[in-house]
């Protein structure tokens, strides 16, 4: 299986698989004197973690990761830093029930990757997807903690906007608020409904999709490259290799299309230091491909969980048609725990962009 890396100069491999003894990353290219330490990526970690709530999949994963490379210290060093090797992540999975996926060994699962697994390879992990679970997704956020000790005067956080058809009231976002409920919600309000929307879903076998929002402030203008290397387009890739998302729009997205001239342009002003100040931000932060020094907004719609316990209609994998219904441990809304992955992809995304960038015009 080709295709485990992204990134050019900052460099992310991701193995393992969900019910393997361990998954994780080496992340290549990071600068060496960087201090990294296991409760740095720790601590993201257990933001991504499963089991955390009622409303994710109750599978129970300490997530503990282990450095395996690419740390060093001494008297010198005043703890442990980068030494500019590549670092290796490993997470254990301690947690499997493969049992739980006897019955569907050769059943393709509706909305599922079993069938084109099946196809391209010829075999498929059916114990909870192998590589196409969400499981994998740990190790991007163990990458993306190491990405964040480059990116010091950048923030990075994410907010789930909209379940199902309920949204978010944008006139109530308070981001403290998302460290205070189990849906990363910036409105106390709608994360209420959500409770009922979701305990209401579970009952009936049934699963949502969501709408995950993710900023970046303090990216100075001039990150990325036109054409080919655009940031925003390799934003958008990295949010759309993301589990599960089927679509990601930057700044107004695809709203923009039923603006004017005027409502879209993001007027300037002189700034009290000459740069530009924007009036509005439409362009997510981003022209050209190159960033503008206005918050980087981007927006993932992730579609509802694939493993239901409601029967759907399938096929084996000899061609005959059949019924399933999905049992085992799962969430009813995967964009629940997108919101750390989407952080992390946006800090792995802008770790790759600051050093290209330097390495170009030695800024």
């Amino acid at each position: 299986m080709s295709h485990n890396t992204f990134g050019h100069l900052f460099r992310v491999t991701t193995w393992g698989e969900s019910h393997g003894p361990a998954l994780g990353c080496v992340v290549d290219g990071c600068p060496p004197g960087l201090p990294l330490s296991a409760a740095d990526i720790q601590f993201w970690l257990n933001k991504r973690k499963p089991g955390t709530s009622r409303f994710v999949t109750q599978r129970r994963e300490d997530d503990e990761v282990k450095i395996l490379s690419g740390v060093f210290s001494d008297d010198r060093t005043e703890g442990q830093v980068t030494t500019g090797a590549p670092i290796s992540l490993m997470i254990e999975n301690t947690d499997q029930r493969s049992k739980d996926y006897d019955e569907i060994r050769d059943l393709y699962r509706p909305g599922h990757a079993d069938y084109t697994y099946d196809a391209k390879y010829g075999l498929r992990d059916y114990r909870g997807g192998g590589r196409s679970s969400a499981r994998e997704t740990a190790a991007r956020v163990a990458a993306g903690a190491v990405a964040r000790r480059l990116l010091v005067d950048v923030t990075i956080r994410a907010a789930v906007v909209q379940i199902g058809k309920v949204a978010i009231d944008r006139a109530k976002w308070n981001w403290d608020e998302t460290e205070n409920n189990p849906f990363w919600c910036p409105d106390a309000d709608t994360a209420k409904l959500w409770e009922a929307l979701l305990d209401e879903t579970r009952n009936d076998g049934n699963s949502l999709g969501a709408i995950v929002e993710v900023e970046a402030t303090g990216v100075p203008a001039g990150w990325g490259a036109p054409i080919y290397g655009k940031l925003d387009a390799e934003i958008a890739g990295a949010l759309m290799s993301i589990n599960a998302v089927k679509g990601v729009e930057i700044g107004a997205g695809f709203a923009a299309a039923s603006l004017t001239g005027v409502e879209n342009a993001d007027e300037m002003r002189a700034g009290n230091d000459g740069t530009p100040v924007f009036l509005s931000n439409a362009a997510g932060g981003i022209l050209g491909g190159i960033s503008t020094g206005q918050p980087i907004v981007a927006r993932l719609a992730i579609k509802p969980t694939s493993s239901i316990l409601t029967p759907r209609q399938t096929v084996t994998r000899d061609g005959q048609n059949a019924e399933i219904s999905t049992k085992g441990r799962h969430d009813p809304c995967v964009g629940i725990r997108a919101a750390p992955v989407a952080e992390a992809m946006m800090a792995c995304v802008l770790a790759d962009a600051m050093l290209r960038h330097r390495g170009q015009t030695g800024r």
